[in-house]
């Protein structure tokens, strides 16, 4: 960067921030997903100073506008202002909480290698955190429904009315991670899992955001529906997702 000026390497972004980690004595690095720059890490430097002008605006499920100046390695943050303070009313409830915090990871996971997606995953993850911290829907519903949709985002989308290896049509008894979603009994394979029938229901409804029914499904279904979902998001990240733990 040898003869640019600190203009030519300023830029201007809307970003949710993902996560945190201290840095020195006052500062902080700043894992964001921003709206056109994809996934940015970033210093913000004093901002654990009392006399920070923006340290709250840059915590985690956070929405900001920010500014920043390309580093060797990271970025640096010179401005933070406040668009959507959900941060509070996420972490006051534990489940909003640990929902936002898994989240925040697939968001970081399905990003850091495509900025192009950058886009409508900030979108998606946007209406997700809004939501959770609004308490629209249950913070299980909430997640389960944003992990789809990021994951249909990114490619991976299944198909819950056909069998994804001959195309069978109708909703099928078996599902299988690798295979990408439901199986027939003529195509299963082992290692396939066996779901009941609201589980399925439930699952293709909050992937298509049918809210109502999706509200109305069992707690079994649910619980059901979190471990497929939980199963189905590791495969295609290919690691296992930390604040799952």
């Amino acid at each position: 960067m040898a003869g640019s000026t600190f203009a030519s390497r300023s830029y201007r972004d809307n970003a949710l921030i993902l996560r945190t980690r201290n840095l020195g004595e006052a500062d902080r690095i700043i894992t964001m997903l921003t709206a056109e720059h994809g996934l940015v890490r970033g210093v913000a430097k004093g901002v654990r100073r009392t006399s920070s002008k923006f340290g709250a605006t840059l915590e985690p499920f956070m929405v900001a506008d920010v500014q920043l100046v390309h580093g060797r390695s990271l970025d640096i943050v010179t401005q933070a202002v406040s668009k959507g303070a959900y941060g509070a009313m996420i972490v006051a409830d534990y489940e909003k909480y640990t929902s936002a915090h898994i989240m925040a990871e697939a968001a970081e996971r399905l990003t850091e290698s495509d900025p192009e997606d950058s886009r409508p995953q900030f979108r998606l993850l946007h209406g997700a955190l809004s939501a959770l911290a609004r308490g629209v829907h249950a913070p299980d519903l909430v997640l389960n429904s944003y992990l789809l949709r990021a994951l249909s985002t990114a490619g991976w989308a299944v198909t819950w009315t056909a069998c994804v290896a001959c195309g069978r049509p109708g909703p099928q008894p078996g599902f299988h991670a690798g295979l990408g979603g439901p199986v027939c009994p003529d195509c299963r394979p082992p290692g396939t899992r066996t779901l009941a029938p609201a589980t399925t229901d439930l699952l293709h409804a909050l992937q298509h955001g049918s809210w109502q029914s999706a509200s109305e499904a069992a707690p079994e279904a649910r619980h059901e529906a979190s471990s497929v979902v939980t199963s189905y998001v590791q495969h295609h990240l290919e690691r296992r997702l930390s604040s799952l733990g």
